[in-house]
This record gives structure tokens, C-alpha cells and sequence, in this order.
């Protein structure tokens, strides 16, 4: 349990499940106060090790284990830290097709078509972006059969959708904070 400097896989430092939904959840207040050089380190720590303990997190930054819990509850209340999650080998993990696919999509339908692709298996990543397109994604899949199913039978039948680009990924590299 937190504080007792040990973590219990599955649960939030609030004791309930980590957020796992694919539904958006509401955006957090605006942040009103600051990170110090003690939140960012924490932040670093917790990016290298989602699973370290309340007490090793203190003792790394060198502060109490209340004071490291009521920071990284702050943090999560404030929307800093949105969850906790595990690095995937997507390979290993039976999905070893990854691509970049980029959407043209009728102006003011974001949301729509947002929830949409939300829906839809192998998503890992969704970004409205400024540019020659509209939304990029990454999408993991078995193989390319089920890579092109995604893009030609789901995607591109969204009716928002008025293009798509898809970039295979050859190789990936996720970045890790340095210690």
C-alpha cells in the first residue's frame, strides 16, 4: 500500500484500478502551481519505473515518504501524472506490424471521428496535429493482413474520413528519461 513504501500492481496510489479506458477522460483543471526540481525528478523516476515504491521514490530524491506521496498525489490530481502503465514490446507481444497512419478528415469532426478510431483494436496513440493532415495515429496489428483491414475496411469507412497515409514503422525505439 502507498506509504508503507511498497506498490501494489494493479491499483492507483488512491487504492483503486489505473485508469485502462480508452474513453478521453475529462481534462484536469489547469494546473495553478508549479514543479520544483523534486517533482521533476520524481516524474523522471516514475517514467524510468512505474512500479517503484513510495520509499524508494523518497529516498532517491531524498525527501520523506509523506512528503513523496502527498507530491505525486498532487501531481495526479493536477493531471501531471495521467497513469501508470508498461513499455510492450509490440513485437513479442504477437503484434508485429506498427505503422503511422495519417487522416484527412471534414473540418470540425474531430470528436466524432476521435471516438471512432477509439473504438477500433491495435490503437495505441491518436493526436489531432496542424499541417498536411489532420490526425496522426499508431496503430499496432498481428501482420499486415489485419494492418490493411485496419486501414481499408475500418479507417478509411469512417465517413468523416476523407484520406489516409499509412508509414510503416521498420523499427522502434521508446524513449526512456535518463536516470
Amino acid at each position: 500500500m502507498p506509504g508503507n513504501g511498497h506498490s501494489v500492481p494493479g491499483t492507483s496510489l488512491s487504492g483503486r484500478p489505473p485508469a485502462g479506458s480508452r474513453a478521453p477522460a475529462p481534462a484536469p483543471p489547469p494546473v495553478e502551481r508549479g514543479l520544483d526540481r523534486v517533482d521533476h525528478s520524481i516524474l523522471r523516476l516514475l517514467q524510468q519505473d512505474g512500479r517503484a515504491s513510495i520509499r524508494s521514490v523518497a529516498e532517491r530524491v531524498h525527501v520523506s515518504r509523506a512528503n513523496a506521496y502527498a507530491r505525486i498525489a498532487r501531481m495526479m490530481e493536477d493531471g501531471v501524472i495521467r497513469g501508470f502503465t508498461a513499455r510492450v514490446d509490440h513485437e513479442r507481444a504477437g503484434q508485429g506490424a506498427s505503422a503511422y497512419v495519417t487522416l484527412k478528415i471534414v473540418q470540425n469532426s474531430w470528436r466524432t471521428v476521435r471516438d471512432q478510431l477509439l473504438e477500433l483494436p491495435g490503437v495505441a496513440h491518436i493526436a489531432l496535429v496542424g499541417g498536411e493532415f489532420d490526425v496522426l495515429m499508431l496503430v499496432h496489428t498481428p501482420d499486415n493482413r489485419a494492418l490493411r483491414e485496419l486501414v481499408l475496411g475500418s479507417i478509411q469507412s469512417i465517413p468523416q474520413v476523407l484520406a489516409t497515409q499509412t508509414l510503416l514503422v521498420f523499427e522502434e525505439t521508446d524513449q526512456v528519461p535518463p536516470a
